[in-house]
């Protein structure tokens, strides 16, 4: 059930909310109403506490929900949230701006009675988290800035379900492992069958297998169901970015031959291999080529994304050529994007910025170290299965010689080989810089290439070709992805205009596609975007001026009759 809509809304600049008991208020004039999802940064005035809140006919009165198990579901609140319902604090999430997370409110509600959610937020700069302080480059708007939902489930309910298909190219089958997380919120055991069943979506062919098991009441347990065969009828029914079939796995729940909670899941028959300096999709090496996008930017929402429009990019040429893109700005995309059938593969990237582990010893601090593990955690969680995201970013230009970054990222990407098989790491490398570390456990190398140095563009290429030369001989065996490059009217000596923007693309293309090992190349970028440091702009509208598309995503004049 849909959450989203008129909320009621007050700032909070001295944060004296809670004290003032504004979590157990119905009603006042101080609150206005906003739409949810919603940011606080379209308004003139501005603190970095704030409150929402949601009463009916927004909130259900429960009414004849008795028995059942009621979730609210937050895909994302930039950056710490608090929730009550009727008063009652129901939990906390905290430190995690772009990462899913839900809630059990049923021990809060009163069934058939008027309830009332209040939800606090937090959108300060903070040093415990990722990013850290001010160490990034985008505008930190705060509020329920996407979807919240109400989970209605039985008290034996299904939380999710994770796919790995392994595909045997050679013999047209596939081996797909399912596990299942099943939790038990009542007060008596449960006895019964998980069915599952698989279906092409395209043809509706689908077969079924059934496991059955008994859990103890509040119980929450991952049940490993094993494997099945699936034929996918060779090449033709892989996933591909130029043809992404896509098959759905349904999990049932059965009591005494009758079905009583089930959940759906998409995922595609797919092979990923990084070997010879090279990205191998299905057996078949690949080189990948696409752009950066940043957050939405509608005017009247700025970071918060509409429920029912597509915040999908305004479709381009610059876009419909893409095949291979690195997420919104930090963390996970919202979940419309990444929905089917998508032709991009995508990362998101947990931890950026320069000053990042400044302060620190050989180890990360023990926040930073717990932040970074729960919002990867978060993140593969909600997105897992999604074939068109085969990695997972965990760095963004914090200097690979940098002795804390290792061992973070020593860190998670143990964790991220237990929660997603044959995942892949790679780090991010400071801009025209090259920082060299063989004992590296990238899997593969990201290198943001952007013009933003002091040489002139002109010189440009021929730096490019001798870095990556280096970094080449540094990691022979891995493949390098260019992973911002382009052209920045950011200075005076850099006017803005495509004809300029379109020399400097084809001469960096050139310079990159003349060595086979350079496997990606991700424009940066689409649009300007705002952000707390800009180059121009002033306030919420400070922006940076790296794209082609104004922050708006409206088309820049086009100068000298040349179009991107």
């Amino acid at each position: 059930m849909s959450l989203t809509g008129v909320w009621q809304f007050r700032l909070d600049p001295d944060r004296t909310g809670e004290t003032k008991l504004w979590h157990k208020s119905t009603s006042g004039p101080d609150w206005s109403a906003v739409e949810v999802p919603h940011t606080w940064q379209i308004q003139r005035d501005s603190a970095d506490y704030f409150w929402h809140r949601v009463v009916p006919p927004g909130f259900p009165g429960a009414s004849g929900m008795e028995g059942q198990d009621l979730r609210v579901e937050f895909e994302a609140v930039y950056h710490s949230a608090t929730v009550w319902v009727n008063g009652q604090e129901a939990g906390q999430h905290l430190r995690k701006g772009y990462t899913a997370f839900t809630l059990d409110i049923t021990p809060y509600l009163e069934f058939g009675a008027s309830n009332s959610m209040v939800v606090r937020v937090d959108n300060s700069f903070d040093q415990a988290m990722l990013p850290r302080g001010r160490s990034f480059d985008w505008t930190p708007d705060g509020g329920i800035y996407r979807p919240v939902s109400l989970l209605v489930s039985p008290k034996v309910f299904i939380e999710r379900v994770d796919v790995d298909a392994v595909p045997d190219i050679a013999a047209g089958t596939a081996v797909v492992f399912r596990s299942v997380f099943l939790q038990n919120s009542g007060n008596r055991p449960w006895a019964g069958s998980i069915g599952f069943r698989i279906a092409d979506e395209q043809t509706g062919l689908s077969s079924w297998k059934e496991n059955r098991g008994l859990y103890a009441p509040g119980a929450r347990a991952r049940k490993r169901a094993g494997l099945c065969r699936l034929r996918h009828y060779a090449t033709q029914k892989l996933w591909h970015f130029d043809h992404p079939h896509l098959y759905r796995l349904r999990v049932v729940l059965t009591e005494r031959d009758q079905d009583f909670h089930a959940l759906e899941s998409t995922f595609g028959v797919r092979s990923i291999e990084i070997k010879d300096a090279g990205f191998y999709l299905n057996g078949m090496r690949v080189w990948a080529r696409g752009c950066r996008a940043h957050g939405w930017e509608q005017p009247e929402f700025r970071m918060a994304e509409p429920p029912v429009a597509d915040p999908r990019p305004r479709r381009s040429k610059t876009i419909e050529l893409c095949v291979y893109a690195r997420s919104l700005a930090t963390g996970p995309a919202c979940s419309r994007i990444l929905r089917p059938p998508r032709h991009s593969d995508s990362d998101g990237s947990a931890h950026l910025g320069p000053d990042t582990f400044q302060g620190m010893g050989n180890k990360p601090a023990a926040e930073i170290m717990q932040n970074g593990l729960e919002q990867l955690r978060e993140m593969i969680a909600r997105d897992r299965n999604h074939p068109c995201i085969f990695s997972w970013g965990l760095c963004n230009e914090i200097n690979g010689q940098n002795p804390p970054r290792t061992n973070l990222l020593r860190a998670c990407s143990k964790k991220q080989k237990n929660w997603i098989p044959g995942g892949y790491v790679p780090t991010l490398r400071t801009p025209c810089k090259v920082t060299l570390q063989k004992t590296s456990p990238d899997s593969w190398i990201l290198w943001n290439g952007t013009n933003t140095t002091k040489v002139g563009i002109k010189a440009l290429p021929t730096i490019f070709a001798a870095m990556l030369e280096q970094i080449h001989e540094a990691f022979p065996g891995k493949p390098i992805v260019i992973s911002e490059y382009g052209y920045c009217a950011c200075t005076p000596e850099r006017p803005e205009g495509d004809a300029r923007r379109i020399e400097v693309l084809r001469e960096h293309n050139r310079v990159f596609r003349e060595r086979e090992y350079v496997g990606g190349l991700i424009f940066f970028c689409y649009n300007d975007y705002r952000t707390h440091i800009g180059d121009k702009g002033v306030g919420v509208m400070r922006q940076r001026v790296h794209g082609v598309c104004g922050p708006l995503r409206n088309s820049k004049a086009i100068v000298g009759g040349a179009a991107i």
